[in-house]
């Protein structure tokens, strides 16, 4: 048994019309092969590079190491200079990830490498974030917080992407009180016999290459998987619907807090209170 995934379509040209009409406003996701053809970073943007314009920048470094107990679940599991990340990533596997490395504040004079697309979205530019990851590492399948719609354009490597729409979620082993599916669950190799949901989702694949721009439509789910050392970078677009901005609020300011509270009240215990909710909601909803 396989998930149920159909490619996600790939275009060469796209102009500002067509990405609206067919993707953006009907929430699509799509990959554009040439939109970052004419950035400085299309031709520069390798680990080398980095090395040279930022390797003394000290960088935290996060795994796939679930939070146990009271443990925050957003801990790094690491901080070192970029130039040590980039030795570990050449040395071979590792599941260390760079997560949301900020461009404007850490490294301002790369923002010339690139530009902000003209196709009819208003970018969030406080926001050009940085996502490397070592061969074989993977992240979790969540949907964003901030419900931005995304735009992720691939540089040195390949990864390989899987996103459902949010009409699948009841499918996806979702954990209370956080936007992630079940760290048990490796989309990779799913185990359909512990959770047979999955097996009705119905989502999509591709793999990214140098040059590929993947269109992550808001509160679609993702999950990643590094095929090679890979360095990416996101330009991210906020919700502006009055329903979506106070789900942001609410998952920021409420869910957010109530859940980082809980565990460190109830530590381990409530972490698997909300697993097995997880599981008791999912094969309910699915009907299994």
């Amino acid at each position: 048994m396989h998930l149920n995934l159909k490619p996600i379509p790939r275009i060469k040209v796209i102009d500002k019309e067509t990405f609206l009409k067919e993707y953006f406003i009907p929430q699509q996701p799509v990959v554009m092969e040439n939109l970052s053809e004419d950035w400085p970073a299309s031709k520069k943007w390798d680990f080398e590079y980095f090395r040279r314009k930022a390797g003394e920048i000290v960088v935290s470094l996060y795994d796939g190491t679930p939070a146990k107990g009271n443990e925050k679940s957003h801990k790094p599991a690491k901080k070192i200079k970029m130039s040590e990340y980039i030795d570990i990533l050449e040395a071979g596997p590792t599941d260390l990830r760079m997560f949301f490395f900020n461009l404007l504040q850490n490294c301002p004079e790369l923002l010339k490498d690139f530009k902000y697309p003209e196709i009819g979205v208003k970018f969030f530019k406080k926001l050009p974030v940085l996502f490397v990851g070592g061969e074989g590492a993977k992240v979790l399948m969540h949907y964003d917080m901030d419900l931005a719609n995304n735009f992720h354009f691939n540089f040195a490597g390949t990864k390989k992407f899987i996103l459902y729409p949010p009409s699948e979620t009841k499918y996806l082993y979702k954990v209370p009180y956080s936007i992630v599916s079940m760290e048990s669950i490796d989309m990779d190799n799913p185990d359909f016999e512990k959770y047979p949901a999955l097996a009705k989702a119905k989502g999509f694949e591709v793999v990214l290459k140098h040059g590929d721009t993947l269109f992550i439509p808001s509160k679609w789910w993702h999950f990643v998987k590094y095929e090679t050392p890979c360095l990416s970078l996101t330009l991210r677009s906020l919700p502006s619907s009055p329903k979506k901005i106070l789900e942001v609020l609410s998952n920021v300011i409420l869910i957010r807090n109530y859940d980082n509270l809980m565990r460190k009240l109830k530590g381990q215990s409530w972490i698997d209170y909300k697993n097995r909710k997880a599981i008791v909601n999912t094969q309910n909803n699915a009907g299994i």
